[in-house]
């Protein structure tokens, strides 16, 4: 009688060993599916003066930047769809407003899983503006460029590597296609007439890192290069830099700094660096 209690407890034991281990190999299972995320930051900021013996001038800026990500995670494949918007403008003084920002980004990267590491993607890009940019002097000011003029766009295939969630690369071919209307930035110098294209054919380069400092740091880079291939100093290169820390739930301190050369466009590096605190809010 003992020897059958002990046999049944050993079952016992046993399944419920093996119900254990099916339930952690349960857990450890990927989540695949959708994934969706919106971010909004608004920044405001104003100076006011009143009688003060200093001196300053009235100003006032604001900006607004909207990060969306929706991504499709299967166990054979990934949809990775990213978008960016942002748009702000400031005034000092009796001076009319300014832009201080002014992009549309979209990006949709289709991954086939062939391994852990290496997988092939295509990729399709697009980059705008929202509204006319102008040129500014001292009496006067000229339009310099608007919405799709320019627009860069560029589709690409080949190589992805992720060796962890920290930093993923990609490398492949890539054609790069630059639009315009009224602004020469698609114009060829060499020829008399004025282009509204240019297509070029290259490789293109596209290195994303996202890494959490601290529990309320995020630092986030992406370094973009197309080059087509004919001399080292005509690689063209897109750098965003993002520090954001989070002060509460829903007010967030942001660094911004975005380097640009475009061999076509200016002949030396361009460069932009924001810092703002604002309102943070995740519509989804």
């Amino acid at each position: 009688m003992q020897f059958v209690k002990f046999s049944l407890a050993i079952v016992f034991m046993m399944m419920l060993g093996l119900t254990l281990i099916a339930q952690a190999a349960e857990e450890k299972k990927p989540e695949y599916g959708w994934k969706n995320e919106m971010v909004g930051n608004l920044n405001f900021t104003q100076n006011k003066f009143d009688n003060w013996a200093q001196g300053g001038e009235d100003s006032w800026s604001w900006q607004l930047d909207i990060n969306a990500k929706f991504e499709n995670d299967q166990e054979k494949y990934n949809w990775a769809n990213t978008g960016k918007f942002s748009f702000g403008q400031t005034q000092i003084g009796d001076a009319d407003s300014r832009k201080a920002a002014d992009e549309i980004k979209l990006e949709s990267v289709y991954t086939y899983k062939m391994n852990l590491y290496i997988n092939p993607y295509i990729a399709v890009t697009g980059k705008t503006q929202i509204s006319k940019g102008y040129q500014y002097n001292d009496t006067s000011k000229i339009d310099i460029s608007n919405f799709l003029d320019p627009g860069y766009f560029t589709q690409s295939a080949g190589i992805g590597y992720k060796p962890n969630e920290i930093i993923k690369t990609r490398l492949g071919a890539a054609l790069k296609e630059t639009v315009a209307d009224k602004y020469p930035f698609a114009d060829d110098p060499e020829t008399a007439e004025i282009e509204k294209t240019r297509t070029e054919v290259g490789a293109e380069s596209v290195t994303d890192l996202e890494y959490k400092v601290s529990e309320n740091i995020l630092f986030k880079s992406k370094l973009e290069m197309f080059s087509t291939l004919n001399a080292i100093n005509e690689v063209d290169v897109n750098w965003d830099n993002l520090i954001t820390a989070k002060v509460s739930e829903y007010i967030n301190v942001s660094f911004n700094l975005n380097l640009f050369y475009d061999r076509d466009i200016h002949k030396s590096r361009q460069l932009k660096q924001t810092l703002a605190v604002g309102l943070s809010y995740s519509i989804l």
